[in-house]
């Protein structure tokens, strides 16, 4: 199979996201020349370790680097200020400089922690991301978002802080459970849905043949993925205007999450599923699209065996106002008006502050009443 390259053009921060097989095993290779000294600072969790830290060893090896490495627990709740103060604490024991190279080897939560860390340790080290996760190799990997949940909510704080390369092995898919697989496909179909119908309609024919195991499907999904995140970033890197449309459905995620307590009851892939049905919904209602749009999307998530509903979430929520207070606290509120990103239509994405909220609430009420 051909391996990709989606090339992120942002001047001194430029980079390469590498996409395909047997990239772990040329980790070394792929990595040589950012590397001032044959020494990196390999962070994981607990699970990609077991699976994959003796492969990536091995790939530096062959090149004769040598690595150091530290093991967090699994988790969204690894997202914290303890495990960052833990990770920059490592760090500087283990005397990184500023001219060495920090690995994050992991899905989103290690990639947006270890990012983070890598930003305010000695003002900045460059890192690498090795994501584990499909949501990691189409999403969270690429475009430099990094940072930690607190208890006001999902990532408000972090930086921006660019990696110097991103080696997406979908090879490491393969161990993968089907759960996390189809979290991770919540962002994949994201993509679609802001901005390319045709990408929609492909996935249509051809997501459930990627979720069976077939590799250059999966290659395809994240090169595109990829392609369209890397467009965005380089228009509008801090997100001033056009990447906030990448947030589709993750207002109501983050809410969602916060609401469950960042735990296995909702992984951060399904909530965007789940939001991006509710975006869907909430336009129709406001008159932005057709309720047939609603429709094709929910239809196609519920094929995939997609979480799609409130009732797909075990355990108790709070209610409508409840929720709407915790999107209240969503990064993309400015002056105090939430600003959301609504749709007109599969791959037509615009960001909004004009939604009436009781529109909102009626949409969330329903969905209440329907768990």
């Amino acid at each position: 199979m051909t391996n990709h390259t989606v090339h992120v053009p942002l001047g001194d921060r430029t980079y390469d996201v590498r996409i395909g097989t047997n990239l772990l095993s040329r980790a070394g290779a792929e990595m040589a020349n950012l590397l001032q000294r044959k020494h990196v600072a390999v962070v994981t969790e607990d699970r990609v370790a077991g699976l994959h830290l003796a492969g990536l060893e091995s790939g530096l090896a062959a090149s004769g680097i040598t690595m150091s490495s530290l093991s967090l627990e699994p988790g969204e709740g690894t997202k914290n200020w303890e495990n960052l103060a833990r990770v920059v604490e490592w760090l500087l024991s283990e005397r990184f400089e500023r001219r060495d190279v920090v690995v994050a080897l992991g899905g989103g939560v290690i990639g947006d922690l270890v990012g983070f860390a890598s930003a305010i340790t000695r003002r900045g080290l460059r890192f690498v991301q090795v994501p584990t996760s499909l949501l990691a190799q189409v999403d969270s990997s690429v475009g430099g978002k990094t940072g930690i949940n607190t208890s006001h909510g999902k990532n408000l704080v972090g930086a921006f802080h660019q990696p110097s390369l991103v080696l997406a092995d979908v090879d490491l898919l393969d161990t993968l459970t089907p759960r996390d697989f189809l979290a991770g496909y919540g962002e994949v179909v994201k993509y679609g849905l802001l901005g390319n119908a045709t990408f929609f309609q492909w996935l249509e024919k051809n997501a459930r043949s990627m979720a069976m195991g077939d590799a250059g499907l999966r290659a395809e999904a994240v090169r595109f993925s990829v392609q369209m995140k890397a467009d965005i970033v380089e228009r509008d890197e801090t997100e001033q205007g056009d990447r906030a449309l990448l947030n589709l459905g993750h207002t109501f995620c983050h809410a969602l999450e916060a609401a469950t307590g960042y735990s296995d009851r909702l992984l951060h892939g399904e909530g965007v599923a789940i939001g991006c049905a509710l975006a869907f919904e909430v336009s129709a209602r406001a008159g932005f699209c057709s309720q047939e749009v609603p429709s094709r999307v929910r239809s196609h998530l519920k094929a995939m065996g997609m979480k799609t509903d409130l009732s797909d979430i075990a355990g108790e929520l709070p209610d409508a106002d409840g929720l709407l207070d915790l999107m209240a606290q969503d990064k993309k509120v400015i002056d105090g008006a939430l600003r959301y990103i609504m749709v007109r239509g599969i791959g037509e994405a615009f960001v909004t502050s004009d939604v009436p909220q009781d529109v909102v609430r009626g949409v969330l009420q329903d969905a209440l009443d329907e768990r």
